[in-house]
């Protein structure tokens, strides 16, 4: 069978698989071992689908270090049975110690859901920006294209990271064992990672969790 460009990316990724295994069995000789007996990451990331956006590499961390869950846009709805699992196993089970929220710049999804395009699928998916865009759209038309779409990728990290604040497992494990919880934008031009100020005063997180946490 002839070759075609897709066959050929796969053999150099193959072929960079065992290259990266003999080089880090080197460095660190001891790694796999320690996987394959089981994880214990201490950070959840909850980030875009886009593949200029990889966890760990942006981290500089190992295999192990990081649980993840990616999707189109970093999105988080508080009925997404997909990423609720990803949180309630890292939350409870793993016990990590922080998640991530991560948006980046020239983001698909963010520019699909500022530009009225009809993407057919994918529209369903990205009603929260949608709806976000709404909320914000006096706002958002009065700045610069480019800046409009930081400003979008901005207001979905923070939507996201309210999403998670509400959620009663999060809840319980801040208030027990100080799990902290992120907000961070990754800028693909720089590989740059800034973390948003998502403080909140002492009221607003009482009445929160007078709201959302629930009792067994």
């Amino acid at each position: 069978m002839a070759s075609n460009g897709n066959n050929d990316s796969f053999s150099v990724a193959f072929e960079s698989n065992s290259k990266w295994r003999r080089n880090l069995a080197e460095l660190k000789p001891e790694l796999f071992e320690k996987l394959g007996k089981g994880q214990s990451p201490e950070i959840l990331w909850i980030g875009c689908a886009d593949s200029r956006c990889p966890e760990t590499t942006i981290l500089g961390l190992q295999p192990g270090d990081i649980f993840c869950h990616r999707n189109i846009a970093n999105i988080l709805v508080p009925t997404d049975l997909n990423s609720l699992s990803v949180i309630q196993y890292a939350v409870q089970y793993l016990k990590v110690k922080h998640i991530i929220v991560c948006g980046h710049t020239s983001c698909g999804g963010i520019a699909a859901a500022l530009a009225n395009k009809k993407l057919g699928l994918i529209d369903t998916w990205l009603m929260p920006l949608r709806h976000l865009r709404q909320q914000n759209l006096k706002m958002l038309e009065e700045l610069p294209e480019k800046e409009r779409g930081l400003k979008m990728v901005d207001l979905n990290v923070r939507r996201s990271v309210s999403v998670l604040l509400e959620n009663p497992v999060v809840i319980d494990a801040m208030v027990e064992r100080g799990m902290q919880v992120h907000g961070v934008i990754y800028d693909v031009g720089s590989g740059e990672l800034n973390e948003l100020d998502i403080t909140e005063d002492d009221e607003l997180v009482a009445e929160r969790q007078k709201a959302f946490k629930v009792a067994e």
